[in-house]
């Protein structure tokens, strides 16, 4: 019996078209330029429109995608959209963006993993593909985590940005995704989290309390701790080594972190594609934004492995290693 694997046949993405610098936060925040980068890496984000929401991002990455694959929505078996800041409460925001498109029919649904969102639905798109219960399927990771950002809090609102990315994946005979591995641990929930919600309830502060409440420091230990091992298992459940691996496309939170999984893998900078300095933490929408820029700017050739991985609130963890 043929193994069907899952292969990437194109990616697209879509930015607000908003620029907000460092230099236009010092403005508003007690803060610096330079303060930003040297924890960071960030030197600007994008900001959603008033008006413009994690749909109408997702619809223009789904809509450049499907173009660069030469795929009708019509042909789509799935769409698997990984966000934590829906369009509504529902319908999800997958099934409004499926009818965007014209891809009526087909399953869809979101996957909320926090900054581990797209991962997480590629993964799961993966095992949909795997066993031949579809054949097409379009991976959409987006978000406007602006929307929860308290501007005069200075630890966090220099964090992050709007955007979303997307991926068209396909069955095929020849080797695509060699492995996905998905991990979870709510026990951290109290170092990264939005403490409002329909069933906990909204507060009496400004925008309901609608908020992200981080713990620097901590977030930043536990990351670099659990990647280094995620890379290993990632190498062992795929049964290849680091060197067999041409680009790192790594969760674009922050680049000291991104560095300490670059060095853990033996890697040059050289081959780890950043975005963060141009895109800030776009949380789901981070690593599909970072592959299709990888991918457009002619970075990432067909044939290379790529692994990528992401970290993100819950606390989650996420890898898909896989050949281009």
């Amino acid at each position: 019996m043929t193994q069907i694997y899952s292969r990437l046949v194109a990616t697209g993405s879509a930015l607000p078209e908003r620029i907000v610098t460092n230099a236009d936060l010092e403005k508003i925040v007690d803060t610096s330029d330079e303060w930003i980068r040297t924890r960071t890496g960030i030197r600007q984000r994008h900001i959603a429109a008033d008006g413009e929401t994690t749909g109408d991002l997702s619809f223009r990455a789904a809509q450049n995608a499907l173009e660069a694959a030469g795929v009708k929505a019509s042909e789509l078996d799935l769409i698997v959209l990984g966000t934590t800041t829906p369009d509504l409460i529902f319908p999800s925001t997958a099934c409004l963006l499926q009818h965007r498109l014209g891809a009526n029919g087909c399953a869809a649904f979101d996957v909320n993993a926090a900054c581990s969102g797209f991962v997480y639905a590629m993964g799961v798109a993966d095992k949909f593909i795997r066993s031949g219960q579809s054949k097409k399927v379009l991976v959409v990771g987006a978000e406007t985590l602006t929307r929860m950002v308290d501007w005069s809090e200075r630890e966090t609102c220099v964090l992050f940005g709007d955007g979303a990315g997307a991926v068209v994946l396909e069955a095929s005979s020849e080797p695509g995704i060699y492995a996905t591995c998905l991990h979870a641990d709510g026990g951290y929930k109290h170092l990264l989290y939005n403490p409002v919600g329909v069933s906990v309830g909204f507060s009496d502060e400004p925008n309901h309390g609608v908020r992200i409440r981080m713990s620097g420091r901590e977030v930043f230990k536990v990351a670099v701790k659990t990647l280094d091992a995620l890379v290993g298992e990632t190498l062992e459940a795929a049964g290849m080594q680091e060197s067999d691996i041409d680009w790192l496309i790594p969760h674009q939170a922050n680049l000291r972190i991104i560095e300490a999984t670059a060095k853990r893998l033996n890697m040059s900078m050289d081959r780890v594609i950043v975005t963060v300095d141009k895109h800030a933490n776009t949380s789901s929408g981070s690593v599909p934004l970072a592959l299709d820029y990888a991918v457009r700017s002619g970075k990432v050739q067909r044939g290379q492995n790529l692994l990528l991985e992401a970290f993100g609130g819950g606390f989650t963890w996420a890898s898909a290693l896989l050949r281009y």
